[in-house]
């Protein structure tokens, strides 16, 4: 993560909340919608998810019926043993991560169920589709632990100027 547009970026995402937030109240949907993959693309050219793991260490995806089915059945567990060996219900009433970071998250940053990890994984951080500007409260949340997310955030933020 040697760009220029994320040097400090930690700071920089606290420092711009605000904006963020402001952003997010009125965005221009389609300017947004085009603008994202190209951003996306970009964020993902500069930066290694493997060297960061922010999202594994600080969050904790649902975990929906199929996807409990399907990590149990590789795990070579019951679904209910799966349950009570890794999740934990939520204030929403969604299965989650019973800890942080997340028990399938190796030292070396690499997901231990990596091909069969939950769909809130496969489509983190959602840069690349409508959660961004559907979720407000989400995508900001998500740019202070997330450097896509952020640099994301970013180029919108210059795009709709």
């Amino acid at each position: 993560m040697k760009d220029g547009a994320l040097h400090n970026w930690e700071k920089r995402s606290s420092e711009n909340q605000k904006k963020y937030k402001r952003f997010l109240e009125r965005p221009d949907k389609n300017n947004v919608l085009k603008a994202l993959p190209q951003l996306h693309n970009e964020a993902f050219s500069k930066i290694n998810c493997l060297e960061c793991a922010n999202c594994c260490r600080n969050y904790s995806p649902r975990f929906k019926t199929p996807d409990i089915k399907r990590i149990a059945k590789v795990l070579k567990m019951k679904e209910g043993d799966f349950i009570e060996t890794y999740l934990r219900l939520d204030e929403d009433g969604d299965y989650v991560a019973n800890k942080t970071p997340c028990p399938f998250l190796g030292e070396d940053n690499f997901c231990s169920i990596y091909e069969n990890r939950p769909s809130d994984c496969v489509r983190f951080p959602y840069t690349d589709e409508d959660v961004i500007i559907k979720r407000p409260q989400l995508t900001i949340k998500n740019s202070t632990f997330c450097p896509i997310v952020y640099f994301v955030m970013e180029g919108l933020v210059n795009v709709q100027k």
